[in-house]
């Protein structure tokens, strides 16, 4: 198991991002830190000065991990991404989407400008941030604006004899508009920005410290105060943000590492030109294995079920390179580029990265060494239930004289991770039926082996019968050799009692199968309690190991079945309402939807806002009217403003 006093030694005095897991290893709380090891270890302190949230939460914690950043403004960018994308329960979420801001300067223009920005777009702009203080990048955009005496208005072409603002007239602006600004001379004065904001600050600080010793002496302390707040602002923009690549797009950084008795790969996610976060994974790799070997064994087999970005950085050349490129490339539909940096921004990002996993090498160790844990802790419990009579291969009297008795009893072999199929139907009222397959492994989801089921043979709600359609489907795709459905389970669970096992048994038994099947029930808080086969019931809570795990089986196949419903369910809805008009087809249904947003806004809108929608004509909205308002009165074209 994890051992939180043990990696509480380990960690380092330096600033960063920490995320807490619970025994699940759900994210339930990502903060940041001046120093990890000071903060985190405030969490496994007494909890007597602690409130009653934080002690909620660190009685769920199981383990934690840690990213290290080079400053504390990292810490905060990279804490800020990872909330969003884990929105973890315990820190305080803010719903919208708003991000820290950038400074762009707008080099698709004649005569460029600085702007704050809290959207970055492909409109040939320069973009540098983000950045966490707003109040400095206000600061930094007036200063350079006034230093550099740059354009401020958002005008591009200047009408005859438009009237400068008053900027030209107090010397804080070169006067564009009145044609008076040298081209060449300005562009010299936008790279001097572009310098600045890329890092080479030493012209522009100079500058400013000439200003503020100069008003000192003259006793014009105002001047020199608003100087020195100038310079503390370009001290803050220009802390070095090597969390984020300011035109990098998407890419993944792959790096491996050894630890004492594991090889680790580690990818890091830039989404965006944003650093948005780390998977570790864990590979059975020999000594003899070198870390770019280990490296392409990794992409070849992580890209087959998820899609490669763009580019993939790593730190050497990896074997067959080339080859590996091509094949993600056709596998993505578009061009994958996997390289080594050496020089700039990219390389500054591989840079940390390695010196991150150097700090993480034992706490990795350490992870791997709980998962197995947990797979083996699992697996021993799930072999010795298999082996049990009622829980058995055929485990009712029908099914082994069916399948065999030679069969019934026969735990999986030691030495492999049990395969665990998990089943659940979901309708409303018998309509828009649907089934769901999870897998596990060990005691971790197979998320590319799960699958859905439209129920197309079964009318009304009959759980028994979708159950059988269901796994009839699935064990006939098995036998049938399609790669989709090629491992067969260990183990069958549904999302129900004795009725659900007994109609899947019925089908096993029909299709000579000797798998071993279970229900899984709940108690009356809904929480997981049993497993049931025949008239036989597992308590649960007497194998912790098998309590936790069946619990997380239990809520993801209800999670993805619910989901998977839905999702059905949306599309119906949509397709009856709206397909059933005449004269509304796929692209006007889909046009509606995007323009009013839901169903309801479409019924409440007006003659002239129907009309407004892209590919509506006259005869199409007075057929949304008649139907949605044939009750309250027909259609009239008097109410149309026949200019649109």
């Amino acid at each position: 198991m994890f051992n939180i006093e043990e990696n509480l030694k380990n960690l380092p005095d330096r600033p960063g991002v920490y995320l807490h897991r619970d025994q699940y290893g759900e994210v339930i709380y990502v903060g940041k830190a001046a120093s990890l090891k000071n903060r985190v270890r405030q969490y496994f302190r007494s909890p007597r000065n602690m409130d009653a949230k934080m002690r909620a939460m660190v009685s769920h914690i199981s383990e934690f991990e840690y990213i290290i950043t080079v400053t504390e403004m990292e810490a905060l960018i990279l804490e800020n991404n990872l909330i969003k994308k884990h929105m973890p329960k315990y820190n305080v979420l803010l719903r919208d989407d708003k991000t820290y801001p950038y400074i762009k300067v707008t080099m698709g223009e004649e005569y460029p400008r600085l702007l704050k920005t809290r959207i970055l777009a492909n409109d040939g702009s320069r973009y540098y941030g983000p950045y966490a203080d707003v109040k400095s990048v206000n600061q930094i955009i007036d200063l350079l604006s006034d230093i550099y005496r740059l354009k401020r208005c958002a005008l591009v072409k200047f009408p005859e004899n438009h009237r400068p603002c008053l900027n030209m007239h107090i010397q804080k602006c070169r006067g564009v508009c009145a044609g008076g600004a040298d081209r060449a001379e300005y562009m010299k004065a936008i790279s001097a920005v572009n310098a600045f904001l890329s890092g080479r600050d030493k012209e522009v600080v100079a500058f400013l410290k000439k200003k503020m010793d100069a008003a000192a002496e003259n006793l014009d302390f105002e001047n020199a105060a608003q100087y020195r707040d100038s310079i503390q602002a370009a001290a803050s923009v220009m802390e070095k943000q090597r969390v984020v690549l300011l035109s990098a797009g998407d890419m993944d950084i792959v790096l491996a590492a050894r630890g004492e008795t594991n090889a680790h790969v580690v990818v890091f996610f830039v989404r965006d030109g944003r650093l948005s976060g780390r998977e570790s994974h864990h590979l059975q790799a020999t000594p003899d294995d070198s870390l770019a070997g280990i490296v392409a064994a990794f992409i070849g087999q992580y890209y087959i079920n998820t899609t490669a970005p763009k580019e993939i950085l790593t730190e050497e050349e990896l074997p067959d390179q080339e080859l590996i490129a091509e094949w993600l490339t056709s596998l993505r539909g578009g061009p994958v580029n996997i390289h080594t940096p050496m020089r700039g921004d990219k390389k500054a990002l591989l840079d940390l990265a390695r010196k991150d996993i150097a700090g993480i090498v034992s706490l990795l160790d350490e992870r791997a060494k709980s998962q197995r844990e947990k797979d083996l802790a699992v697996g021993d419990a799930l072999r010795e239930l298999i082996s049990q009579g009622p829980f058995a291969a055929g485990n009712s009297t029908e099914a082994v004289g069916a399948a065999g008795p030679e069969n019934a009893g026969d735990a999986p072999a030691y030495g492999r991770l049990l395969r665990v199929e998990a089943y659940d139907i979901s309708n409303t009222g018998g309509v828009d039926s649907v089934g769901v397959m999870v897998v596990f492994e060990g005691s971790r989801p197979v998320k590319k082996d799960y699958r859905r089921f439209r129920i197309r043979t079964i009318e009304g709600a009959d759980d028994y019968g979708s159950i059988q359609e269901a796994l009839y489907r699935r064990l006939k795709r098995g036998r049938a050799g399609d790669p989709g459905f090629a491992k067969m389970p260990d183990l069958i669970l549904l999302d129900g009692g004795r009725g659900h096992v007994n109609a899947a048994l019925q089908l096993m038994s029909a299709m000579k199968e000797s798998i071993p099947v279970a229900g899984m029930v709940k108690d009356d808080r809904h929480r997981t309690r049993g497993l049931v086969c025949g008239d036989k019931e597992l308590d649960l809570k007497r194998v912790p190991a098998l309590y936790h795990f069946i619990g997380i089986v239990q809520e993801e196949v209800h999670r993805f079945a619910i989901e998977y419903h839905r999702n059905v369910r949306g599309k119906t809805v949509v397709r009856s309402e709206l397909d059933g008009i005449e004269g509304i087809g796929p692209k006007r249904r889909n046009a509606l939807l995007r323009h009013f947003g839901s169903l309801e806004k479409i019924k409440n809108a007006s003659d002239n806002e129907l009309l407004s929608v892209s590919g509506m004509t006259k005869t199409a909205a007075k057929k949304v009217r008649t139907y949605f308002f044939a009750a309250e009165g027909s259609f009239s074209t008097d109410n149309i403003d026949n200019s649109k």
